[in-house]
């Protein structure tokens, strides 16, 4: 009798939004899928793509990711035009987009990418519900991130590790 093999359900980064972590503060953080043409698909596989800069909004009832980079491929066929900075199509359920549009009309949130990753074989996005942060949060966070790397250093020297 044959078994059945097991997938493995590894989940792969392609990519993560550093920046969103420093400049806001994250609030809830939502998985969807992409609508992707081909040549697209290729690119993200070779990593040639930048969402650092991206951000998702509402437009005719449906989330869109705008201002999302994806370089295209030297080998892209030129029958149709490659738009690298076209709005992409989120797959979410009609009662998240719901939910979504009316927390992003709250004055001061917005939604931003935070991850791109593999799931099994589709492309899939990382987002989060976020508010901005002022100089001064940044800054109390930048003295509690180094006041924990001195406490790590004081223990290891003094060798009282938990």
């Amino acid at each position: 009798m044959l078994t059945k093999k097991k997938h493995n359900l590894k989940l792969s980064t392609i990519y993560t939004n550093k920046k969103a972590y420093y400049n806001y503060f994250i609030e809830e953080t939502f998985q969807s899928g992409l609508v992707l043409q081909g040549w697209e698909i290729k690119s993200i596989r070779e990593g040639k793509i930048n969402i650092s800069e991206s951000y998702i909004s509402n437009h005719l009832h449906e989330m869109y990711l705008f201002n999302s980079i994806i370089q295209p491929l030297n080998t892209t066929s030129n029958h149709f035009p490659c738009d690298p900075i076209r709005k992409r199509k989120l797959l979410l359920h009609r009662n998240e987009i719901n939910y979504l549009s009316i927390q992003k009309n709250k004055i001061g949130y917005t939604l931003i990418t935070l991850s791109l990753f593999w799931k099994k074989s589709w492309c899939k996005l990382n987002f989060g519900l976020a508010k901005g942060k002022n100089k001064i949060d940044k800054r109390e966070e930048d003295k509690k991130n180094t006041w924990k790397r001195e406490k790590l250093n004081i223990l290891k020297k003094t060798k009282i590790i938990y």
